[in-house]
């Protein structure tokens, strides 16, 4: 079902001055030149809009060379007070999230914030480093968090909203749109739904948790053919049938493996646990230590080595701010009886005082 929305004056010349942009960045002909100028001379506001959203894209040289096209360009330059070319340029920010489909053969493209890549005509890439962690408002109103070292492509298509988790772990709060399902691919996996919250993780031995807060989701497995097509890029998700079996509810945990599926029905308290990455924290009640550890050095390039055996099987309980490692080598000084020693910058040893 398509959906059609009326832009202002205002609107329509940003939307245009970015797709011209974008055709900047193609190479324009010499009847895309005259075209521009055409468009330029209608409004001395096209002009102004123009050159703010070429300012934010830094393709100010650029332009420099197409100067015979600008209508009294130098005068128009000259005379912009300060706080107009500091509204205009704020002004064309507002395309960082826009998608715009190009009416002249170019295709869809994705204008995205620092820190994504666009990496196909309309793929967007967001990652994050070790440590790092990153939330992204989708062009649907999706809201996607990143935690550490994470990677994630995301495609919109006419149809379908598709994600593709490749490591890592996100938080996914789904705007909901019920002509347009979303899915999650990771792995030969398939996590759907037209509007919910959950988190999926996958680890380094591509077990997959999925944890869902809210509402229900439906799981699926690819098929080789369909995963070729994914790769390939000629693959547009089917809508999947829900039952009992394959459905998964707020409140419960999935684990998938090559050789195991379970779920379980997971307390708020432990939802709470699972996902307090989100605001930064580590919290872990009753946790062994050697498991605590191997879920610190996902936020750290430091690696822990235990000189006592017996001190991987030990209860920790606390919360822990992710990343801080003097401040969890501390705790674990005064409140474990575990002392410490750096034999490097990212080599701790372990030991019981």
């Amino acid at each position: 079902m398509s959906k059609v929305v009326k832009m202002s004056r205002d609107d329509d010349r940003l939307e245009k001055a970015v797709r011209w942009i974008l055709r900047l960045e193609e190479g324009l002909s010499g009847t895309d030149k005259k075209e521009l100028q055409v468009w330029l001379g209608e409004h001395p506001d096209n002009v102004t809009e123009f050159l703010a959203v070429a300012k934010v894209w830094d393709k100010t040289e650029e332009l420099s060379r197409l100067a015979d096209i600008f209508p009294h360009e130098q005068a128009v330059a000259m005379s912009w007070p300060k706080p107009m070319m500091a509204a205009a340029a704020a002004a064309a920010l507002v395309v960082v999230a826009l998608v715009l489909t190009l009416g002249d053969g170019i295709g869809t493209q994705e204008l995205v914030a620092p820190g994504s890549q666009l990496v196909a005509d309309s793929i967007t890439r967001y990652e994050t480093a070790v440590g790092e962690q990153s939330t992204v408002t989708l062009q649907d109103g999706t809201i996607v968090v990143l935690n550490t070292n994470s990677r994630l492509d995301v495609d919109y298509l006419e149809d379908a909203r598709v994600l593709r988790l490749y490591r890592g772990e996100i938080h996914v709060d789904v705007a909901t749109d019920i002509d347009r399902p979303l899915s999650v691919i990771v792995g030969d996996r398939i996590v759907q739904t037209v509007g919910t919250s959950f988190g999926i993780e996958i680890s380094e031995g591509q077990m997959i948790d999925l944890v869902v807060t809210e509402g229900k989701v439906v799981v699926g497995i690819l098929s080789p053919i369909e995963q070729q097509n994914i790769s390939a890029k000629n693959w547009q998700p089917q809508v999947l049938t829900q039952s009992v079996e394959n459905m998964v509810v707020a409140g419960e945990e999935l684990i998938l493996g090559d050789t195991e599926e379970s779920i379980k029905s997971v307390s708020l308290e432990e939802i709470e646990v699972k996902l307090s990455w989100r605001d930064g924290s580590l919290i872990f009640k009753g946790k062994q230590l050697a498991d605590a550890i191997a879920e610190v050095e996902r936020y750290t390039t430091v690696e822990f080595v235990f000189l006592d055996e017996e001190l991987k099987s030990r209860s920790v309980t606390g919360r822990f701010k992710a990343g801080d490692i003097e401040g969890l080598l501390v705790s674990l000084r005064l409140h474990f009886d575990i002392k410490h020693e750096f034999v490097s910058e990212d080599r701790v040893l372990l030991s019981s005082l």
